[in-house]
């Protein structure tokens, strides 16, 4: 196929995606709605996750920084009266800055030891929140968070326009994403990864180039915690534990992380199986169990991801378009 008729292709593809997305609340029940809203909420989530992996580091704390946006940007909003939108845009810079702190000593460690490190950086955030009931609210948390303003006669309360507010940040904080991995920096990224010992003898700084990662990825997850927030009006730090990092782990691995789009395809997949099917079965209880036996199955079955599926699909449509001309050019041969 060439470039063209890709270019058109992929074009075709996203116009129909972003159609689909705008009509799709207006298909669903006000529970399933609220559903939506969550789902593109967590989709910012697990993509800023996915850019802190391009350097081969796998944290435990992402959910907890997602709860530092969140907490902020209450605070600024209800404690100093910032405005909504104002006040998001700080709770993510906090989530940001707290990367920035969390860079010295955990960038000091590498792989397992990264991991325990973050997940131990995390839980001493999270207890903060726990055991101080000024400013935090403590175990209870904070309520009474205000709410994003209306626009004229729309309200942010509705959950078909909140979708839709939702909708608007989160695209243009993928596009950003995606923007900053097709860069420079996102290619040292990637070489951080595989080869951070030659990266190093060609003059990168890798720890400052993990921590722009940390902090890049950081920034978008207390953006995704403040749009949480001021939707539901409340927070508390037993919605950012490690049971919560788990989920956002097995969206990340059942989807594969080599591709932009393959955390996006995990987090949808399982929003559907968890939230639709089991809800509508009334088995929604034993989502851990399920969860855990569809990552078994996904590392056993599918280890490099529902994203695999993908290319297998184009090479098979593009085998199958192929191979009239191939039998028509055999026939002419005498």
């Amino acid at each position: 196929m060439s470039d063209s008729k890709t270019t058109i292709t992929v074009w075709i593809f996203a116009l129909t995606l972003l159609a689909g997305l705008l009509v799709l609340p207006q298909l669903l029940s006000y529970s399933q709605r609220e559903i939506a809203v969550f789902l593109i909420i967590n989709v910012l989530l697990v993509v800023s996750y996915r850019l802190m992996t391009l350097t081969g580091e796998w944290s435990l704390g992402h959910v907890v920084i997602m709860g530092v946006g969140a907490y902020a940007s209450a605070l600024f909003s209800k404690r100093l009266g910032v405005p909504v939108p104002l006040s998001m845009f700080l709770g993510a810079s906090t989530a940001g800055l707290t990367a920035v702190v969390l860079s010295f000593p955990l960038f000091r460690m590498k792989g397992f030891y990264f991991l325990i490190g973050s997940f131990a950086a995390g839980e001493v955030i999270r207890l903060i929140w726990k055991y101080f009931t000024f400013p935090f609210g403590g175990a209870k948390g904070l309520n009474l968070i205000p709410s994003f303003p209306d626009i004229g006669w729309i309200s942010f309360f509705d959950p078909v326009n909140y979708y839709y507010l939702c909708l608007i940040v989160v695209s243009v904080s993928l596009f950003i994403l995606y923007r900053v991995e097709r860069s420079r920096f996102g290619l040292t990224f990637h070489a951080l990864h595989w080869q951070d010992k030659l990266a190093e003898s060609v003059g990168v700084n890798t720890f400052r180039y993990r921590m722009l990662a940390f902090t890049l990825a950081s920034f978008f997850a207390g953006l995704s915690g403040a749009l949480y927030a001021h939707y539901i009006g409340t927070v508390n730090p037993t919605r950012f534990d490690v049971e919560e990092m788990v989920y956002v782990l097995i969206w990340a691995i059942v989807g594969g992380t080599a591709t932009f789009y393959g955390p996006i395809v995990g987090v949808v997949a399982l929003t559907i199986v968890n939230d639709v099917l089991l809800r509508a079965l009334g088995f929604d209880t034993i989502r851990p169990m399920i969860y855990g036996a569809v990552l078994i199955a996904s590392v056993l079955f599918m280890p490099d991801g529902l994203e695999s599926i993908f290319p297998k699909l184009k090479r098979l449509m593009m085998g199958r378009k192929t191979e009239p001309a191939t039998k028509s050019e055999a026939g002419e041969i005498p």
